[in-house]
């Protein structure tokens, strides 16, 4: 009876001890598995604080402030256009140039399509737009310059077309450039008459295809910009004609992000230096024949205009 009840007592005990060392492991095991979670939560910890450092790095960088990215539409001559040394050049490109030139940073001219120029504005692929760019009706959608040239919407039509009027554009074919200034005047309440004696009013991406369309017959008259139609026109007058009657007259300036009032100040302040010193006049009168600036300074080095105002009008 006592070696039975001895046998009993050890097999007990070689059981729990059995059972001792198997809780020992399972503690070790589920400890080790708990230490590398929490391992590998302090390394993703660690890499996020990394990429949200990297990622405030590159925001800093990107806003260093050391180029300046000029939207604009590279079929608007003599605003923006490729010359014929393949480069972009007009008017608004190099007062742009200039004005990076004077802010110490690196102009980067980058073309857009005119009717997504608010998609690229706002995503950052560009820093404002400047390119024959109407401010008004548009006065609360961006941050403007001061307006720095005055423009009129008129119609060409064929000399020999028989349109002397916009009442003559009656039962006629009139193409603009799509999202242009001119469409947007023609839709105006103002001119709702006019728009509907139309026999049709056409859209089209940008004004070289219009001018071919208009050379071709496919329509009677362009509704466009007076700086781009005088420009179109130069050595082609006596095959087209700017129509006397205007369509409206508008002003010019330099759209940038609504709130972006840092960049549009430093922008004014540089262009009104330009203004100053004479710089403005002489980029003007290679495109214009005159000056078209409508910027006052009461700075002692400003430039009387070429023209008066009226006649830039």
């Amino acid at each position: 009876m006592k070696k039975l009840v001895a046998a009993v007592l050890l097999m007990g005990m070689t059981l729990s001890l059995a059972a001792c060392g198997n809780t020992g492991a399972d503690s070790n095991e589920a400890a080790g598995g708990a230490n590398e979670a929490d391992s590998q939560a302090a390394d993703a910890e660690g890499a996020g604080a990394g990429d949200e450092e990297s990622s405030q790095a590159a925001g800093e960088e990107g806003q260093s402030g050391d180029t300046f990215t000029v939207g604009f539409d590279q079929d608007f001559p003599p605003f923006g256009y490729v010359g014929d040394d393949g480069e972009f050049t007009g008017f608004d490109i190099e007062m742009a140039t200039e004005c990076a030139k004077r802010m110490g940073k690196e102009v980067v001219l980058q073309p857009i399509d005119w009717d997504s120029k608010d998609m690229e504005l706002e995503s950052g692929t560009i820093d404002c737009i400047w390119n024959g760019f109407t401010m008004n009706d548009r006065e609360d959608q961006y941050t403007w310059s001061d307006p720095y040239m005055d423009n009129t919407q008129v119609v060409i039509t064929k000399k020999d077309s028989g349109i002397t009027t916009l009442a003559d554009l009656s039962g006629k074919i009139v193409e603009v450039q799509k999202e242009s200034s001119a469409q947007a005047a023609l839709e105006d309440e103002d001119h709702t008459e006019l728009l509907a004696s139309f026999g049709d009013f056409l859209q089209v991406a940008e004004y070289n295809t219009a001018f071919m369309d208009l050379e071709s017959g496919a329509v009677d008259a362009i509704a466009i910009d007076i700086g781009v139609a005088n420009f179109q026109l130069e050595g082609r007058e006596d095959d087209y004609v700017i129509l006397d009657e205007v369509i409206s007259s508008e002003q010019y300036a330099i759209g940038f992000l609504k709130g972006n009032e840092a960049l549009r100040d430093e922008v004014q302040e540089t262009l009104m230096g330009m203004v100053d010193d004479g710089t403005f006049a002489q980029i003007s009168d290679k495109y214009f024949g005159y000056d078209v600036c409508t910027l006052k300074s009461p700075g002692p080095g400003q430039t009387e205009a070429l023209v008066p105002a009226t006649e830039a009008e």
